[in-house]
């Protein structure tokens, strides 16, 4: 294989790698971080509409840039058209390119009527794209899910409503929202997917190693894959996949680079969320980061009981200090 630039309306990407939308995980911090491991395209956190509409200032720092990691795609999620078309206009000088999520299996999302539930309503997705696309000029995507469960699989429908309103990509994770995490994704349905559209098809789940995401783009002929819960405290996947569509061999990280790269992290954190919220996030990043290392049950365990910062980078000097590759 080789390295492709997909385009998503007007916009070109360097490669196909994406990294997903993740609510409480790509925040600024983790973006540049991946981006600076060579992601094309990285997207915000979920973006409430209703949350834009109503100028909450929680909701608007989640739209926190910074030039690097250009460009920059903003999710919202929401149920109602003419909000979700109000907070496109609201966030049309913020980023890149929107996307519309209707595939997030979480409760207090779905109970708003938003997220995959909305996959139950095939009309009112058509309602919601095409009152976007009217409000937002932009390159305009829509992530979603097989469908609600296995008796209602109707990705192939809601595509093809995406097509006809305008939007000018698909992301689908090939889950229904039943099956949550579950399971093994259904990746010949992204397949059916692309070969069904002429507008751009992005492939997600279950790309943990570099061979799964050279896979998935040769089976499925999918545009581009999207990086979600293989990349915590795994930034070298999005190199490797590079290394490996350029026809060379991966590189696995030391201990050393791990070390630098995690630290790099915590400092990004604290910068933008000052020590208390570092503290308290950098925590399961921490834990992601020395997987498979020596001593990392141990170190993990001790992640609960540290209290500051310092206490942070002491474990962490120490813990990398010992030889654990």
């Amino acid at each position: 294989m080789q390295i492709t630039h997909p385009r998503i309306g007007p916009l070109k990407l360097e490669n196909p790698i994406i990294l997903a939308p993740m609510a409480g995980i790509t925040n600024l911090a983790y973006r540049k971080i991946m981006k600076s491991f060579g992601a094309a395209l990285v997207f915000t956190e979920m973006i409430s509409a209703n949350g834009l509409i109503r100028d909450g200032r929680k909701t608007r720092e989640l739209l926190v840039s910074c030039p690097e990691e250009a460009p920059l795609g903003i999710q919202l999620f929401g149920d109602n058209p003419q909000i979700l078309a109000q907070a496109a206009s609201l966030v049309a000088d913020d980023g890149a390119l929107l996307d519309i999520n209707m595939g997030c299996p979480v409760k207090k999302v779905i109970r708003s009527g938003a997220g995959s539930a909305l996959l139950k309503d095939p009309r009112r997705v058509g309602k919601i794209i095409a009152a976007v696309r009217a409000a937002y000029p932009g390159p305009l995507s829509i992530k979603i899910r097989s469908g609600w469960d296995q008796d209602s699989v109707n990705y192939l429908q809601i595509g093809r409503i995406a097509e006809t309103e305008g939007a000018d990509a698909v992301a689908l994770h090939p889950r229904t929202r039943s099956q949550g995490f579950g399971g093994c994704s259904a990746w010949e349905q992204i397949g059916e997917l692309k070969a069904a559209l002429k507008i751009p098809v992005f492939g997600s789940g279950d790309i943990f190693q570099a061979p799964d995401a050279v896979q998935m783009l040769r089976q499925t002929n999918c545009d581009a894959v999207m990086i979600g819960r293989g990349g915590f405290g795994n930034p070298w996947l999005i190199r490797n996949i590079l290394l490996l569509l350029a026809g060379k061999e991966q590189q696995q990280p030391s201990s050393g680079e791990i070390f630098q790269v995690a630290s790099g992290h915590l400092r990004l954190f604290r910068e933008q969320f000052g020590d208390q919220k570092a503290l308290l996030e950098m925590r399961k990043h921490c834990g992601w980061y020395i997987r498979g290392l020596q001593g990392a049950s141990r170190f993990r365990a001790g992640l609960q009981q540290i209290t500051s910062i310092e206490q942070l980078e002491e474990q962490m000097n120490s813990f990398f200090s010992e030889p654990c590759i």
